[in-house]
């Protein structure tokens, strides 16, 4: 019997642990709430700008941060000026860089593919600008050596997707 009550303490002060979060006033400390701001209740995403050659990703990452954003967030997606704020930016840049190459034939084993985007955080009931970032990019890795043969789509895809997850994390209250 004292196990399991020993057990359902533990349970208890990891499940009270696990749900709080650090407030949006550093002087708090810990918070029950939402680490992103309760001022916003709708946020709309046009589609980013492209200005690289690589055609698709502009759709791709708006889509990954829609969907980034409805998971992570309490704010509602919506299309327009009607929403409290909107997020919109530029795909700036896209490189691949060999990590390393076969001895001999010279062929690619390991790339890396870099995307770089600049954005704004608006906020359409005021017209400030919540957040602005440039210059901010993820890397991914892809094997596109034979036997694995990755496409490049691959990494694209990778480093899209922590993107979203990065860009979603500025948006939150400052700590």
């Amino acid at each position: 019997m004292r196990r399991l009550e020993t057990s359902l303490g533990v349970l208890a002060l990891a499940g009270a642990i696990a749900c709080s979060g650090c407030a949006s006033d550093p002087t708090r400390g810990y918070a029950w709430g939402s680490t992103y701001s309760g001022h916003v209740q709708s946020i709309s995403v046009p589609i980013f700008k492209n200005e690289t050659h690589a055609t698709g990703l502009e759709t791709q990452l708006t889509e990954a941060l829609v969907k980034q954003i409805q998971r992570s967030t309490p704010w509602v997606v919506t299309v327009g000026r009607s929403a409290d704020t909107t997020l919109q930016g530029t795909i700036t840049g896209v490189e691949y860089d060999r990590l390393s190459v076969t001895r001999g034939s010279g062929l690619v084993q390991e790339q890396a593919v870099r995307i770089e985007i600049r954005f704004d955080w608006v906020d359409n009931r005021t017209g400030q600008v919540l957040v602005s970032r440039e210059r901010f990019a993820a890397v991914s890795v892809f094997v596109p050596a034979r036997g694995t043969g990755e496409r490049a789509e691959i990494g694209q895809r990778s480093a899209i997707s922590e993107l979203a997850e990065d860009v979603v994390s500025e948006l939150r209250a400052d700590w």
